[in-house]
């Protein structure tokens, strides 16, 4: 077995903490990084952390939540979430946020298992490329473990929001010898079923889409890329999703605040254009008055709206 409990042993005298053994295997402890989220995360009584790749010495891992015993079956579809957070920040414990929490549930409910994976942060040599080959073999991993954890082989999406929206886009996107990662998970071929990108940013090429948003100065580009945008041409286009969407590419949906000024709605209503002149299957859910991460009163549609819209597209190419 390749997962790692991981104890608190304060949180199992004040909590007792009871052990199962499912059919899924024995559960972890996963403890959180702030009082709010291990809150949360203690509501989620499945799951286990499980170490899917070492590199350079340091361990990647993920959360994988499993729905009740009762719906577990033999194969089950799956979701991975790939989290935001500026592509140099953020954790797999993002997928608490309200953004998405509701369609966690959801796809639980359903009996979806669902995970949420740790990656390579664009902090200096490493960039956004990085990310993308993590998030790559954390399915790969799934794949190649699937009788392991339950996890039907041809049923599994993704999703993610902001930079983890754009990751998760790129993921599903790009062609596999673009993006090599583990030799060891080379011979699994990723074929997402659908992608739900929350708030996304979509394109390093298009200019227009830049004003107004945290890329407007071009700096972030170095972050993201290494370099500045004009020394790295074509990794630019391999991080642009608009530049990797084909017909053939998998159902996405993208949800937007029509009022986000971090990554304006632009990035999404751009990628609908290209979607219509490629035939690709793209599909935008506007969110009236929200800003980023759907912030804001009296947004329309509510976030349990959205989220139950999120989770019936997904369920939709998965079940």
């Amino acid at each position: 077995m390749r997962n790692f409990i991981q104890l608190n042993f304060s949180a199992l005298i004040n909590r007792g903490v009871l052990f199962l053994i499912l059919m899924i295997g024995p559960l972890s402890i996963v403890c959180a990084q702030s009082p709010e989220e291990q809150e949360i995360l203690d509501t989620f009584s499945h799951k286990k952390t499980v170490v899917y790749k070492s590199i350079n010495g340091v361990e990647l891992d993920m959360i994988i939540f499993y729905p009740e015993p009762a719906k577990v079956k033999k194969e089950n579809p799956w979701m991975l979430h790939v989290h935001g957070g500026g592509w140099a920040g953020g954790s797999k414990y993002k997928v608490l946020r309200k953004s998405f929490l509701g369609t966690l549930r959801n796809l639980l409910d359903n009996g979806v298992v669902c995970a949420t994976i740790e990656y390579r942060k664009a902090r200096g040599t490493t960039t956004a490329y990085d990310a993308v080959v993590d998030a790559k073999d954390a399915a790969r991993f799934l794949l190649e473990n699937a009788d392991e954890y339950k996890l039907d082989k041809n049923k599994y999406g993704i999703w993610g929001g902001s930079a983890g929206g754009h990751l998760s886009l790129v993921t599903a996107l790009s062609k596999e010898s673009d993006f090599k990662g583990d030799p060891k998970l080379s011979k699994y071929t990723l074929d997402f079923k659908c992608v739900a990108s929350y708030f996304p940013f979509t394109s390093c090429i298009n200019p227009d889409i830049r004003p107004n948003s945290i890329f407007e100065d071009k700096k972030l580009f170095v972050r993201l890329l290494g370099a500045p945008l004009e020394d790295k041409a074509e990794l630019a286009k391999l991080l642009s999703p608009t530049e990797l969407l084909e017909k053939k590419s998998p159902p996405i949906l993208l949800l937007h605040g029509d009022k986000d000024t971090t990554l304006p709605i632009i990035n999404s209503t751009y990628m609908m254009e290209v979607a219509k002149e490629k035939n690709a299957d793209v599909e935008l859910l506007t969110i009236k008055n929200a800003g980023h991460s759907f912030s804001g009163a009296n947004i329309s549609p509510s976030i349990q709206e959205l989220n139950d819209y999120a989770t019936k597209f997904i369920l939709s190419h998965l079940k």
